[in-house]
């Protein structure tokens, strides 16, 4: 007979006692966590009484403890299954009694998680979001190629993955609608976790509490069916009872026939080919035989092509900001070794540090929990994100085209007909750079397929047949969605690359290999031609970072640069201003040109510039003196309110002014302004007859005295060529500062050469600086 309760040892309860103090709980805390209603069973348990088994053995498992050494003289093992047919007649009594029996196995086999990387299992509670679920997958849909190709960066980042237009419901609450539940995700999003937790929430009674969890993996199913030549997923489950101590097949039998299983088959993707027809049809018959029963598979969203009947169809969404957010939390508490408060002190570093614009790339990544917890695994040990991104893209990679499968010990049909890592990344390279030279974020199935045909055509031994090719091109592409996860299908024959920051790495991986192999079509200037194209950034701060040497290609960018600006005279004459002003405020003038560049165009900026002005006093007067006309900019309908402003930035610049002659001026200048206590009529006929001279007087003024200059007037074309210019010379030094291989003599002249005139260009060029 069961015990059918337990009760503590006394050095098991004093165990118990440290662990329950050191979480900080109160007993109703406890009693909470084990889902029970009044914490009477929980005063039993730390007084010694007995307590139900099952009571028993969850409490325990809350404080991460092992039950038969807390438990005062434990059983030493079950009863056979014989015992539970004649004793429990009662349906309800037998599920019980069931998953008393197979608690310990479901904890053991679900409750702990190997994480890339990290030498321990981590607890499942530890690190485990509830994930959300999609109802409608983008890659059902039947959309026109057309109305795709108008999507920007932005939203083809948002399409297919639940942000634009799909309602996402929670995972447990889909398990609940549909008995019969095909969870379909990519790579990493979390498919094998979610149904260990299923099961340990079903194994707790938290969920599904009147049925029996058992969760199979499909390929340690598929590896033993091999090995007796028949596939009986019954069978399986019998003899993993029989461990269990339950050997009677009817117990089983009964438990299915009343619909009370949670049936959990992890990774249907996972199976070899020739296999997984047998798979399928064995899945497809349990579950049309005893129908009663919750049924939950999992697979990689390519393998949708594995039908399964009465089965509803759903997919893993993305992270959402507050999942990444919440993932971040309890990771850098489960898996770092320093104090609570450190723990949550980096946790709120990382977020912040996700969420800043440079970070953008790495945000775009981490929408999953296997690039997350990469991600967070690098911040832990930096303290901040890798400023070598292709370092990290690059691991990225690595983890999709093999060490994923790898670690998790799943071998992969063999589709690719021997390539080799090299080969893999060289085909994938080429078509990243072609869509994206192309403007192509998404692409046509028989236009990926041609590509695929064009590379292995060039392969030794390479069929010559064309049908032969179009079947390997096929195969080709299967895999890499696959397997990979790297092309995705994401509306029916229309595919992408899963990531936007992975179509500009392997682009930028495509211009160095081609440089290095000096291809005729000159890589380098061809990437140069785009660089007006905000789009392109990140492949030049990509490229600029995998080349050995980055001379020759920051040098293209200068060059491309200047010639923007080189045949407008009216641009010329400007730059040749703020030149002239950079002069008289060394010791850094290409700084201080980019400050009066930025100043004359955007003097709402100003407030932004006040390190500039702590650094140099001239330029804090430039600054005060160009909020001065701003200020003085009156409007008649203002009721005086313009001129008290204007009249306080007056006496503003007559403080900081010490030249005596602009003081004067100055002065002068707010003598002549109308005194804000006069009449309305008196204003508006000041501001009629007198203003405009009044405001012509003060340029004037500010020309002669600081040559700060307010009558540029620039086309809308010129203002458009203006900000490429500036945004240009923005990204090349931003390619300067980032870890790229550039020679002291070639960074220190383009730097002292920036936002010159052709003039003084040419003249360093002739002397040779």
């Amino acid at each position: 007979m069961v015990k059918r309760s337990l009760q503590g040892s006394v050095t098991g309860i004093e165990q118990a006692r440290k662990t329950f103090a050191q979480k900080g709980w109160t007993q109703d805390n406890l009693a909470f966590e084990v889902n029970l209603k009044t914490r009477q069973p929980i005063w039993r348990f730390f007084t010694g009484r007995p307590v139900e088994r099952h009571i028993f053995i969850e409490i325990c498992s809350v404080l991460s403890l092992n039950w038969r050494e807390i438990a005062a003289n434990p059983p030493e093992e079950f009863p056979q299954s014989k015992e539970l047919g004649a004793e429990f007649l009662d349906i309800d009594a037998l599920v019980q009694q069931v998953r008393s029996q197979r608690f310990d196995k479901i904890q053991d086999q679900c409750g702990t998680l190997q994480l890339l990387d990290v030498s321990r299992p981590v607890k499942i509670d530890d690190i485990y979001i509830d994930i959300n679920i999609l109802e409608e997958i983008a890659s059902f849909q039947w959309l026109e190629f057309a109305d795709l190709q108008k999507f920007t960066s932005r939203e083809f980042e948002r399409f297919g993955f639940g942000e634009v237009s799909q309602m996402q419901i929670a995972g447990i609450t889909a398990v609940e609608t549909y008995s019969k539940l095909r969870v379909l995700g990519k790579p990493g999003v979390g498919k094998t976790t979610f149904l260990q937790h299923l099961a340990i929430q079903c194994n707790r009674g938290r969920f599904a509490a009147n049925r029996v969890p058992i969760f199979v993996t499909l390929r340690d199913f598929a590896d033993e069916s091999r090995e007796t030549e028949e596939f009986h997923l019954l069978n399986y489950i019998l003899k993993e009872f029989f461990t269990c101590g339950i050997s009677d097949p009817s117990v089983l039998e009964t438990l299915l026939l009343e619909g009370r299983v949670l049936l959990l088959l992890d990774g249907l993707d996972e199976v070899l080919h020739q296999q997984s027809i047998g798979i399928i049809n064995e899945i497809r018959r349990l579950s049309e035989k005893y129908q009663k029963n919750m049924f939950v598979v999992t697979c990689r969203t390519a393998a949708k092509a594995f039908n399964l009947r009465r089965f509803t169809d759903v997919e893993i969404a993305p992270f959402t900001s507050k999942q990444i957010v919440a993932f971040a939390q309890k990771w850098f508490t489960a898996l770092t070794k320093t104090n609570i408060q450190d723990k949550q002190k980096q946790a709120v570093e990382f977020i912040e540090k996700l969420d800043l614009p440079e970070n953008l790339q790495f945000r775009r990544l981490v929408v999953t929990p296997l690039f997350l917890h990469l991600a967070c695994w690098v911040f832990h040990y930096q303290n901040k994100f890798p400023t070598q991104k292709v370092v990290f893209y690059k691991q990225c990679l690595s983890l999709l085209l093999g060490k994923w499968d790898e670690n998790k010990g799943i071998k992969r049909d063999e589709v690719y007909k021997g390539f080799f890592l090299s080969q893999k990344l060289k085909l994938l390279s080429q078509i990243a750079y072609t869509t994206f030279e192309q403007g192509n974020y998404f692409f046509e199935q028989h236009i990926v397929e041609q590509y695929i045909s064009d590379y292995i055509s060039d392969l030794p031994n390479a069929s010559t047949e064309l049908e032969e090719l179009q079947l390997d091109s096929e195969g080709v592409l299967q895999a890499i969605e696959l397997q990979h996860g790297l092309l995705a299908e994401r509306v029916r024959g229309i595919f992408s690359f899963s990531s936007l920051t992975f179509q500009e790495y392997l682009s930028a991986r495509q211009i160095v290999a081609n440089y290095n192999l000096q291809a005729l079509e000159k890589p380098l200037e061809r990437l140069v031609s785009h660089i007006t194209e905000p789009r392109w950034r990140e492949i030049f701060l990509l490229t600029v970072a995998m080349l050995q040497s980055a001379d020759f290609l920051v040098q293209l960018m200068k060059q491309k640069v200047d010639a923007l600006v080189a045949q407008d005279p009216y641009l010329q004459k400007f730059l040749t201003w703020a030149s002239k002003k950079s002069l008289a405020v060394p010791p850094q003038p290409a700084a201080i040109r980019a400050f009066y560049f930025a100043l004359d165009r955007t003097p709402h900026l100003i407030p932004h510039f006040f390190l500039a002005c702590i650094l140099d006093q001239g330029i804090f007067l430039d600054i005060a003196l160009d909020n001065l006309v701003m200020e003085c900019t009156i409007d008649c309908k203002s009721n005086f309110a313009d001129v008290h402003a204007c009249e306080d930035a007056l006496s503003n610049a007559l403080v900081i002014v010490q030249d005596a002659a602009l003081r004067q001026a100055l002065q002068q200048l707010k003598d002549q302004l109308l005194d804000a206590e006069q009449s309305k009529k008196r204003f508006h006929t000041w501001w009629q007859t007198s203003y405009p001279a009044w405001m012509e007087q003060l340029n004037t003024m500010l020309a002669k005295h600081r040559n700060i200059q307010h009558q540029w007037h620039f086309s809308s074309e010129q203002l458009q060529v203006l900000q490429q210019y500036y945004d240009a010379n923005q990204l090349l030094i931003d390619c300067l500062n980032s870890n790229c291989e550039v020679t002291d003599i070639v960074r220190q002249e383009i730097e002292a050469s920036l936002l010159l005139p052709i003039e003084e260009l040419s003249k360093r060029e002739w002397k040779g600086l």
